[in-house]
């Protein structure tokens, strides 16, 4: 059963949570917004569906699912703020083993627990990011495994990122429920 449909729109005018984001001005305001923005659509579009519907994959072989999304996006944080921003050195990455890279995808299973524990971990990690991103500086000299960066082009990753797994996430929950919208 596809839920109402407000023309198109994800939520009812007047409730949507992105209505309350304000615009910022300058660059880190407004970069800042744009992952904000990605993070809330990401975790909009996944809400009131079942363990087994945020476990349900793609197209085969494709291993990709929601709930693999949400596994991904929590490692992405983490190792992009943790590891790099930070340099906190020999933190174990989140799931990922050297037996299975794609552990993010791969252990997605239909399990209320597993869904629990992806959701925990990723808004940890999202509120640690955030923590870190208020004290940022874009211009700081971030070292990527042996290449100088700005920390402004590891935040454009993050929101490019986002960005293009929103896209996949459309796909995945009209194919689940033929919900669409912004």
């Amino acid at each position: 059963m596809v839920p109402k449909n407000f023309n198109g729109m994800w939520a009812e005018p007047g409730s949507d949570p992105r209505e309350a984001l304000e615009s910022g001005r300058g660059e880190k305001a407004v970069l800042g917004e744009y992952l904000e923005r990605y993070r809330m659509i990401f975790e909009l579009k996944c809400e009131g569906l079942t363990a087994a519907q945020l476990a349900t994959r793609s197209v085969p072989p494709s291993t990709m699912s929601l709930l693999g999304l949400v596994r991904h996006l929590a490692r992405v944080e983490h190792s992009w703020t943790r590891r790099i921003l930070q340099r906190q050195v020999g933190l174990p990455r989140l799931y990922r083993t050297e037996e299975d890279p794609d552990l993010d995808f791969n252990g997605a299973v239909a399990d209320d627990g597993a869904v629990a524990e992806a959701w925990a971990t990723r808004r940890g990690e999202v509120d640690h990011a955030r923590a870190c991103y208020a004290d940022l500086n874009l211009d700081a000299i971030v070292d990527v495994d042996g290449d100088e960066t700005e920390a402004r082009d590891i935040v454009v990753h993050l929101i490019e990122e986002y960005a293009r797994h929103v896209g996949h996430v459309d796909l995945l929950r009209e194919c689940i429920d033929g919900r669409t919208g912004q």
